[in-house]
This record gives structure tokens, C-alpha cells and sequence, in this order.
């Protein structure tokens, strides 16, 4: 199923004429509530998938979009796959709005790609907030998962470049972690978008990853940021 917008009127969140997305979930109540939400936030165009293979071939037809939001349990199989597939077919935002609460499946999905993990019972409100925050370039977990995602992560061995991280570089990370923008970052730390982009590449350098996503895996795997 495809559903078409108009742009009158929507909100335009992440870009400012409108963003595309697709909603993977096998349960059509969820993805109903999902389109309606993204329709609200200035969805102009929105795809559904109820299984992996769906999701395939929808993917093939259209190309990357601005945003995927999918299950991790899904009918023929794991969506963490999906996850992997969909980003290295170059989808930029990939957020998990899973009933799924534990360690592993919350590390996993950052691990394999996502930039945002939501769950299926937390309020409208959060969900929102947590993809607006995606849509704008940040990385966001469920305040009920985010602690369980440091857990998970520093359990694994700790990543080289970590430990050239500067003070002010973890500040930033963890601002990062928390899923603020580049602009909250500066706001918070008292410095100018510029500085916090040349904090961000320096990390990139040292950590070997441009991605936010990863760059804050690594920092919470190696204990760096709790």
C-alpha cells in the first residue's frame, strides 16, 4: 500500500518539502497509527511492508527514503537483517519501533544500523520526538532502552581510537547519544555549529566512522560514555 500527500499544511520535518518513508510491521493497526503519525510530522509520501520480503521488493521499486521505520519481529524473519540490507542500499534514517525491551535486541539494532530505537508502548508524544530527532540528523533511544543500550554495549571489547578521545569530544558524544542536533549540542556546550562540526570530524578520524550512529555504538561499547 502507498499513500500520497498533499503538502498543505504538513509540518515538513526533516525537510522542507516534505520526506518519504516506508513502515515495515505486520500488524496493520501499527502501521495504520505509524502513516498517520508520519502524515502529521510532513510525510508527502508513505509506503507499507508486512514482511521482510514486502519490504524488498517495495525497496527495489522505490529506491532509498528518507525514512524507514520497522519491527525486528517480523513474519519471514529478523528485521535486524532488513536493517543491514537497507543500509547498505544507502537509506539514510532507519528507526525500530519494536515491543522488544532487552539488551541485546536494543545493542543489535544500532549495531546493524539503526539510528533510532522506539517502542510500541511508549506514548505519541515520544515516538514523535524520537523520529523528528532522527529526520534531523540525530540519534535517539527510548528513554526506557537508552541505559539497557550502554549495558549491551560495554560488554564488547573496546574499539581502537577511544582512548584519544578529548574531554570536550566525549561531551559532545554524549549530547550525540542523547540524540541532539548539532545545534542543541552547541547550545548546550556553548559553541558555535562550526566548532561542533570540526569536534565531529576530528571523531570521526579518530573512531574511523563518520556515521553518528556507529560513532556512538563504539563510545558506549567501550565504556567511555554510560
Amino acid at each position: 500500500m502507498t499513500v500520497h500527500l498533499e503538502r498543505a499544511g504538513a509540518s515538513g520535518a526533516g525537510s522542507g518539502s516534505g520526506f518519504t518513508a516506508m513502515v515495515v510491521d505486520d500488524h496493520p493497526l501499527v502501521r495504520e497509527s505509524m502513516v498517520a503519525r508520519l502524515t502529521t510530522m510532513g510525510a508527502r509520501e508513505v509506503v507499507e511492508a508486512a514482511s521482510i520480503a514486502e519490504a524488498r521488493a517495495r525497496a527495489r521499486a522505490s529506491g532509498p527514503r528518507d525514512l524507514c521505520v520497522l519491527d525486528i519481529g517480523l513474519p519471514d524473519g529478523s528485521g535486524l537483517a532488513l536493517l543491514g540490507e537497507l543500509r547498505s542500499a544507502g537509506w539514510p534514517r532507519l528507526v525500530v519501533l519494536s515491543a522488544a525491551d532487552d539488551p541485546h535486541s536494543v545493542r543489535s539494532a544500532f549495531i546493524a544500523g539503526a539510528q533510532g530505537y522506539l517502542l510500541k508502548s511508549a506514548s505519541p508524544l515520544v515516538v514523535a520526538d524520537g523520529m523528528r530527532r532522527v529526520l534531523d540528523g540525530g540519534v535517539y533511544a527510548d528513554p526506557m532502552v537508552a541505559s539497557l543500550l550502554a549495558t549491551g554495549l560495554r560488554e564488547s571489547q573496546t574499539p581502537d581510537g577511544t582512548s584519544e578521545l578529548s574531554n570536550r569530544e566525549i561531551d559532545v558524544l554524549r549530547l550525540v547519544a542523547d540524540g541532539r542536533s548539532n545545534k542543541e549540542v552547541g547550545e548546550i556546550l556553548g559553541l558555535s555549529a562550526l566548532t561542533v562540526k570540526s569536534h565531529l570530524a576530528r571523531i570521526s578520524r579518530k573512531l574511523g566512522t563518520g556515521d553518528r550512529a556507529e560513532m556512538v555504538a563504539l563510545v558506549m561499547r567501550s565504556g567511555v560514555i554510560r
